[in-house]
């Protein structure tokens, strides 16, 4: 059974998705935070999505979580970048209150599957999106995260980006979430204003060598797309972490991905990295808390 949150449906924005539930970890100091972003192709889903074993896992050793609503794309017409920056605005609530919630604002990580892996590696490799001068001291927030992990995360919604690590035109943009998400129609896909849009919405597009740590796990193995290949597997792909894993390697960033081999469907760890087994998204995230509070 899930825990009541200590807030629940805290308005963090103007819309009436603009929510979110806030569990705070026991602790006589500041606790560290990990967001959670759900899934749903950013046309549907619920924070309501968050696993109880996940939720009680952070809480027992320590950690306090928020599980955060956004605005979707087609019940509220709120294509990109609607959603990354109602979760900029959540996180930049969550710091405001820190003090009051006893929360540890130098330790914030973020989570999520899917679309919620989405906005989250967003916020992590982005430039900060905090307004210093702006009258609204919410929005003076730092954006900044300590490390990201998230779950069948897609590094950019690019089908030309798609191209180049493996997945062949047109396939990416035959899933449903893709036309809302950009809010552009089946004619525009190939034109000027269409390829600003996926460079703009792509992660990966941001990242630099002040970016944090990354955690990218899937439940798909990494296999060729062809014909056959079931539309899920096309845009939960691993390559999209592969691609983003090759980036981060290459400025000296952590970054671990894993993925279902084949036949035998265990997880692995690409790269054949040195640390052997899989990682949890818990251990990663541990690791790094405690990095920054030792440092």
């Amino acid at each position: 059974m899930k825990l009541k949150p200590d807030l629940q449906n805290a308005q963090y924005g103007p819309h009436e998705r603009n929510v979110l539930d806030l569990w705070k970890a026991k602790s006589d100091e500041p606790t560290p935070l990990v967001l959670y972003f759900h899934g749903g192709g950013f046309m549907g889903g619920d924070k309501e999505s968050l696993d109880v074993n996940r939720l009680n896992t952070y809480l027992e050793a320590g950690i306090s979580v928020a599980a955060m609503n956004y605005r979707l794309t087609i019940m509220n017409k709120a294509p990109f970048p609607a959603a990354y920056l109602d979760g900029a605005r959540a996180l930049q609530f969550l710091r405001y209150n820190a003090e009051a919630w006893n929360l540890d604002s130098e330790r914030v990580a973020s989570t999520g599957g899917s679309a919620g892996a989405g906005i989250s590696m967003y916020l992590a490799f982005h430039d900060d999106l905090a307004d210093t001068d702006s009258d609204d001291l919410i929005a003076r927030q730092s954006t900044r995260l300590t490390c990201v992990a998230v779950i069948n995360g897609q590094s950019s919604y690019d089908p030309r980006f798609a191209e180049k690590i493996g997945i062949p035109r047109p396939n990416f943009e035959r899933h449903e979430f893709f036309l809302p998400f950009y809010g552009i129609t089946a004619d525009e896909i190939d034109t000027a204003r269409a390829y600003k849009l996926y460079e703009d919405a792509a992660p990966i597009t941001y990242v630099t060598e002040d970016d944090p740590p990354a955690w990218l796990s899937y439940d798909l193995p990494d296999e060729d797309v062809d014909e056959n290949t079931p539309l899920n597997l096309i845009v939960h792909h691993p390559r999209f972490g592969i691609a983003l894993k090759e980036r981060l390697d290459a400025l000296g960033i952590d970054c671990v991905v894993q993925y279902r081999s084949q036949p035998d469907g265990v997880m692995i760890r690409h790269g054949g990295q040195s640390e052997g087994d899989p990682i949890s998204e818990f251990d990663f995230i541990q690791k790094y808390f405690k990095q920054v509070k030792q440092g």
